[in-house]
């Protein structure tokens, strides 16, 4: 028999003093530094340890001894339960401080490279519903914490406590769930009665569905043993006010799936793209198969001053329509085009920033690895008339090298929004090789992002950078640098 772990330390009375990565909170108990989710700088609380190394910890909150002034009420009733929102009990003016301090300390601590004033973060003018896109999941049991926020206790000792729930704590029951995975827990779905992020068209519809398929005794699907005929949803939506929705099925009843989808276009007029797809792999995503259209089109529209952009049931776009024009206005700006240049735009996807930018300069060459994107880039230039754009699709450190430089021409400008991960060795040496005039590096990972400046250090300078707010009450941050090419260095 192993030997039985000690368990950790109950630390009473702990002041939350910053945030922290992942929308953490942070503590500080004597030379340890203690990660805990939902917390708010100066809340007074009670920790459980769960996970101890060396020199830091991680708990969860038990119990407010004292509630931050600073706090906030969250406005939804599954804060804590979904993972989805972390930082709606912070005021929306904290959170784009915390992350402005996150590109900062990123570019300074990883990137080690000499910057400029960093420019204060664009903020988001819609803090809620300003999603254009959510994925939901049908689960034939419903997960349900033991514990939520409850209300404030022990007024009359003029203490506040609060029992936050636990990861290890919870409980499931029969009851069928359409709403959200629970972070690190693949087969748990947590029931969404409303959600905040998206138009409330994506409340209605979802709700409607989950009462229809209930009603009708469709079955929900089991993500541990495989079964089930309701799988997933999607729901997208446009600045058009257009609506798409992808119902994904694991079973491929006929006379099941045609009475859901005729009683969903009944009801919901306003949906302009309805789609299914079947999907019986063992994973979600549908990227790999047939999406079959039922009713409408095959696309939303977005549109972007006077430029309109089709977006497919496969299709990357901005989640934050508002915000993505913002976005690539900076971009533009920052890319400096006087209407010569020859600018390659690294990870294009549909192509929005290539065709956003194409009319202030000679030629767009975008380069980005799905197939149907670069599609989708295509139509988009022939649909706003725009013919000085070409678009190549495949691995990024593979398409892009001297050969492919030397057939389309040395680029003055490079526009490059890599994933999460960042970008590969071997793109950033073949960045490096093509030696532009300017890289605009829009990134989602200022961490990520950080490591590659370090890298291009020896012949760019970081001349601008420009954080901008995605996606309101979580920790993530997108951030633009303009980089500049070191009159005096070695090509």
């Amino acid at each position: 028999m192993g030997k039985k772990k000690k368990p950790l330390p109950l630390i009473e009375g702990v002041e939350i003093c910053d945030m922290a990565a992942e929308g953490k909170a942070l503590a500080r108990v004597e030379d340890m530094v203690v990660f805990v989710p939902f917390g708010a700088p100066g809340d007074i609380v009670d920790i459980q340890l769960f996970r101890k190394r060396k020199s830091y910890a991680e708990g969860r909150i038990l119990k407010f001894q004292k509630y931050s002034p600073k706090r906030i009420e969250p406005v939804c009733e599954h804060f804590t339960d979904c993972g989805g929102c972390k930082w709606q009990h912070i005021p929306y003016e904290m959170q784009l401080l915390h992350k402005q301090k996150e590109v900062k300390d990123n570019l300074t601590r990883i990137g080690k490279i000499s910057l400029p004033e960093i420019s204060p973060i664009v903020g988001s003018e819609q803090i809620f519903c300003y999603r254009n896109k959510l994925e939901f999941t049908f689960s034939a049991r419903e997960w349900l914490p033991f514990n939520r926020f409850n209300e404030k206790q022990n007024e009359s000792e003029n203490t506040e406590s609060l029992h936050c729930n636990s990861d290890d704590k919870h409980k499931e029951n029969k009851t069928c769930a359409l709403g959200f995975h629970i972070p690190g827990m693949f087969d748990k779905v947590l029931d969404i009665r409303k959600c905040w992020l998206q138009d409330d068209i994506s409340n209605r519809i979802r709700l409607f569905v989950k009462d229809f398929c209930i009603s009708n005794n469709y079955s929900f699907f089991d993500l541990k043993a495989q079964i089930g005929m309701m799988r997933t949803l999607i729901i997208r939506t446009s600045s058009t006010g257009e609506v798409m929705l992808i119902v994904a099925f694991h079973e491929d009843d006929y006379h099941k799936r045609n009475h859901l989808l005729e009683a969903i276009k009944t009801a919901f007029p306003e949906i302009t793209s309805l789609m299914y797809v079947i999907n019986n792999k063992l994973n979600d995503t549908i990227t790999d198969l047939e999406i079959i259209t039922y009713n409408g089109k095959d696309y939303l529209t977005e549109q972007m001053e006077d430029l309109q952009f089709r977006v497919g049931p496969k299709s990357f776009y901005q989640t934050n329509s508002r915000q993505a024009y913002r976005l690539y206005s900076i971009v533009r700006e920052f890319a400096g085009l006087t209407g010569s240049e020859t600018v390659y735009d690294l990870y294009t996807g549909t192509g929005t920033i290539a065709n956003f930018i194409a009319r202030q300069c000679l030629k767009v060459i975008g380069i980005e690895y799905v197939n149907e994107a670069i599609e989708d880039a295509k139509i988009n230039s022939e649909i706003n008339s725009i013919a000085n754009t070409e678009f190549y699709a495949g691995d990024m450190k593979d398409i892009l090298n001297q050969e492919f430089i030397a057939t389309h021409g040395s680029p003055d400008v490079i526009i490059t929004d890599p994933p999460r991960t960042g970008m590969h060795d071997d793109v950033t040496e073949s960045i490096l090789a093509a030696a532009p005039q300017r890289i605009v590096y829009v990134s989602c990972n200022p961490a990520t992002q950080a490591r590659d400046l370090s890298r291009l250090d020896a012949k760019y300078r970081v001349t601008r950078v420009q954080p901008v707010d995605m996606f309101p009450h979580t920790h993530h941050v997108e951030n633009v640098v303009l980089l500049e090419r070191i009159s005096n260095s070695s090509i």
